[in-house]
């Protein structure tokens, strides 16, 4: 550029027209031409300026701790007021592109000014104008600042976390949408963190440095005056916003009469603001924000006026997600309190991903703050500790506590069941055992025997559709472990370990299997029935084994893990009609302490616990299998969250059930047992005529009769997939078959409880060797007997049908097999039972 040129050019393009030709010619004869490369500095603020810089071409950004960033463009002069005063710059000045500057030293232009007067009059004017102004913008920076700073959102909380499909194109959808300046409708079910995706677009685009607001689309005023702002008066949100971006969160709920102005604002970029004069009207303004649209749903009213449609997909199709978003906040969470990050067993993150989360990533990050709350010293979140709701556990439901209020109070009185055990049960338990040892042998003349086969057998399975677990709350066996514990601590004062939950939850189920199928095989053999001593010798073995890991752990583990009497009664009471739950909205909303899970002092109503002794919620409860009714939750809640609720029998089975291996294995086993105790009616009608005196043959016998009549419902399910391509698993379908297993145990159990139970009066009298022949008696005719027997199999028979029915929710031309097995099993059991 000439010089003549380059004068023309000050003249025209730059501030510098205030002054005359003759100094501009002075000026433009001393300017050196320099490149300046893309983001370098040229000025660094609070340094003292190295010469005064004219933009000829290019662009440059300028950075003050009091302004908001402004740009420059050609024609720009920087660092004038810093020479003029001599002060140290008042601004950072980085390029945005490679730009070509005019430079003119220090020195020289100090030697300028003392040349030309007419320069630091005409620039010091200039100054004053340009503090004016700049005075101006800050108040207005300052009521900018004070009207967006409640909505600020100053950063995006996370990122999108996972790496399943989903989260991949969600992210691409957002890296996309961060490159353009249109406006964006981000929509998705409640709980989805949308507006941080709208954050994710804001700070990812070239506009980062700008501020982004939220608004709550219903607290917006009608008329629009805090969104547009008013003529000559107050500032509005889209003027006060700038360059940055404005979010609309919940757009659906904008008031009706705002819609076509935000319409006409998506379409046009242009707004009205609001007038207190109706006489004056007010001129369109153009918007220069960023607008995001968040909704729970697509709004035709907006849809088409987006070029960016974003849908958030629900947690609940992203279940490979749920794994690195429970981490994830389990870090966070982890971090916040400086303790150490625990592990998520496979069994909790498979019940998380069970669930199908309603409320999404907000309700997941509330569940994990439960666990961790819940967890205690403990360094592993287990499948107890996680439990997210579930609506299937409120159906067909009736509070008992809330329709009895004397129940309740009995129930969390200490007469249940504490009292009970330790003023009765434990004595008459150890009376039990010493009548079994020294009294006579035979079970019509000891009244121990015959009360634990005669009573004891069939009222417990009798009370399991009824009351489920309850015996296991007043059962010797742990009430002798408690005993164990408490003394053990007393003498050698220690603390109990912690349960293997990992080891246990794979193989406690089939050690309490093992445990019963050798009970199972020693009673017959040894012919229990009928041998009292050996039956106490039973029941010691099973007291044992509770008082020694007892003396190991903490709590009940025996009871929860390895009794086998324990893995029986968790198995039928999942016919129950009653369980005990707690109210999930009262246990998310309101409880903090988990007290009827861990233990704690009293609070409220809630009295000192010590905690669920089998370490579960009844909050997390999928069924009855791990609840004993002890009542220690009901006494230790102080937000009345514990219900006792009557239900349909077994609903659980269809509902909330989760199949375990082990739980299938002994309901065959138990199956098998009804046909070893009929062993010699067996080997009666098959006409066999096996001598079962020989220990070697009836042991062999005895395994196949326990073991053999699980090949029928294998059969069965064997055809069933033959016939049905995609058939439903078999630990799923074996569950039909409880209610014949149930039943066809009363059935045998009748025998003695309607043939024997009756004599206990004269069996008491000649446990002590006195004759009781003249006290009555109360038994069935044999012909009741039969006729309840045959009630109980044709019963069981029909509700398995109607069980697998419902549990597999397929055709009967499908499960047919199934169902020709349990009709060929209850054939079996009424010829071995009834004999006819």
């Amino acid at each position: 550029m000439v010089s003549q040129n380059l004068v023309t050019w000050l003249f025209e393009r730059t501030p510098l027209s205030i002054l005359g030709p003759t100094v501009l010619e002075a000026i433009a004869s001393h300017l050196q031409e320099k490149t300046i490369p893309i983001h370098s500095t040229l000025v660094l603020e609070d340094t003292p300026p190295d010469g005064l810089y004219i933009v000829a071409a290019g662009c440059l950004e300028s950075n003050n701790k009091k302004l908001s960033t402004l740009g420059l463009l050609p024609g720009s002069i920087i660092n004038l007021q810093a020479l003029l005063l001599q002060q140290n710059t008042s601004e950072t000045v980085t390029s945005l592109s490679e730009c070509q500057v005019w430079f003119l030293e220090r020195t020289t232009f100090q030697a300028l000014a003392s040349q030309y007067t007419e320069i630091s009059q005409a620039l010091s004017q200039y100054l004053a104008q340009q503090v004016e102004q700049l005075s101006s913008q800050l108040s207005f920076e300052q009521e900018r600042q004070t009207i967006l700073r409640p909505y600020l959102v100053p950063r995006a909380k996370r990122g999108i976390i996972g790496k399943s499909r989903y989260a991949v194109g969600l992210r691409t959808e957002i890296q996309a949408a961060d490159k353009a300046r249109e406006p964006v409708l981000i929509f998705g079910e409640p709980g989805l963190e949308k507006d941080n995706i709208a954050a994710l677009i804001h700070y990812g685009s070239p506009y980062r440095q700008e501020p982004i607001i939220k608004l709550d689309s219903s607290k917006l005023q009608p008329n629009g005056a805090d969104l547009f702002g008013y003529v000559g008066g107050k500032l509005g949100f889209l003027e006060a916003i700038g360059h940055g971006t404005l979010v609309f969160n919940n757009i659906q709920d904008l008031p009706p009469e705002l819609f076509p102005a935000i319409q006409e604002l998506l379409a046009t970029n242009t707004y009205t603001p609001i007038t207190h004069n109706p006489e004056i009207a007010a001129n369109k303004q153009t918007s220069l924000a960023r607008l995001i649209l968040v909704s729970e749903k697509t709004l035709p009213e907006v849809d088409h006026l987006v070029n960016f449609s974003i849908k958030v997909p629900p947690l609940r199709v992203r279940k490979t997600d749920i794994q690195d978003q429970a981490n994830y906040y389990l870090s966070l969470l982890c971090r916040a309190k400086q303790t150490q990050k625990p592990k998520i067993t496979p069994e909790a993150l498979r019940r998380l991903q069970s669930y199908d989360f309603p409320n999404n990533l907000r309700e997941l990050e509330g569940l994990i703050e439960r666990a961790v709350t819940q967890l205690g010293d403990r360094q592993t979140i287990t499948e107890e500790i996680i439990w997210p709701s579930q609506s299937k556990k409120k159906l067909f439901r009736v509070n008992l506590l809330n329709t009895y209020p004397p129940l309740r109070s009995f129930l969390r009185s200490d007469l249940w069941p504490d009292k009970i055990n330790f003023g009765f049960t434990a004595a008459f338990f150890l009376l039990i055992n010493l009548v079994l040892f020294i009294a006579p042998q035979a079970r019509y003349e000891n009244f121990a025997l015959n009360f634990f086969w005669a009573w004891w057998w069939p009222l417990i399975l009798i009370s399991f559709p009824l009351v489920g677990r309850l015996w296991c709350s007043v059962c010797p066996f742990m009430i002798y472990g408690e005993i164990t514990q408490k003394l053990s601590l007393m003498l050698f004062p220690r603390k109990l370990k912690k349960w293997p939950r990992q080891s246990a939850e794979k193989w406690g189920g089939w050690f309490l299997y093992g445990l019963f199928a050798l009970i199972l095989l020693w009673e017959e053999l040894w012919n229990l029935e009928n041998s009292a001593y050996l039956s106490s010798c039973l029941l010691l073995l099973i007291t044992a084994g509770a008082m020694i890991f007892s003396a190991i752990f903490e709590r009940r583990f025996w009871c929860r893990y390895l009794c086998p009497i324990g893995g029986m009664n968790g198995l039928f009471a999942k016919l129950s009609m009653t369980e005990l739950r707690a109210q999930q909205g009262i246990c998310s909303a309101e409880c903090t302490t988990y007290q009827c899970y861990k233990g704690g002092p009293e609070k409220g109503e809630g009295k000192l616990s010590d905690g669920c002794p089998l370490y579960s919620h009844p909050a997390q409860l999928a069924d009855n299998r791990d609840c004993v009714l002890c009542m220690t939750c009901l006494k230790a809640c102080p937000h009345r969250s514990v219900e006792l609720n009557l239900r349909p029998p077994g609903i659980e089975l269809w509902t909330t059930h989760v199949p375990r291996s082990y739980e299938v294995a002994l309901l065959f086993l138990l199956l098998g047992a009804v046909f070893l105790h009929r062993l010699g009616e067996i080997n009666l009608e098959l006409g066999l005529h096996l001598d079962l005196t020989g220990f070697e043959i009836h042991t062999l016998v005895s395994v196949l009769a326990l073991f053999l009549p699980s090949l029928i419902p294998l059969l069965g399910y064997a055809a069933i997939k033959f016939l049905s391509p995609q058939p439903r698993p078999f630990i799923e379908l074996a569950y039909g078959y409880l209610p014949l297993v149930w039943l066809a145990s009363l059935a045998h159990y009748l025998r003695l409880g309607l043939g024997e139970a009756g004599r206990i009066l004269p069996v008491t009298l000649a446990t002590f060797g006195f004759g009781g022949e003249s006290l009555p008696i109360l038994v069935a005719h044999p012909a009741v007997i039969s006729f309840l027997q045959g009630v109980s199999l044709s019963l069981g028979m029909i509700l398995s049908i109607w069980l697998t029915q419902k549990i597999a929710k397929q055709s009967l031309k499908v499960l047919w097999p199934q169902h020709l097995s349990a009709i060929l099993l209850a054939v079996g059991l009424w010829q071995i039972i009834l004999g006819y």
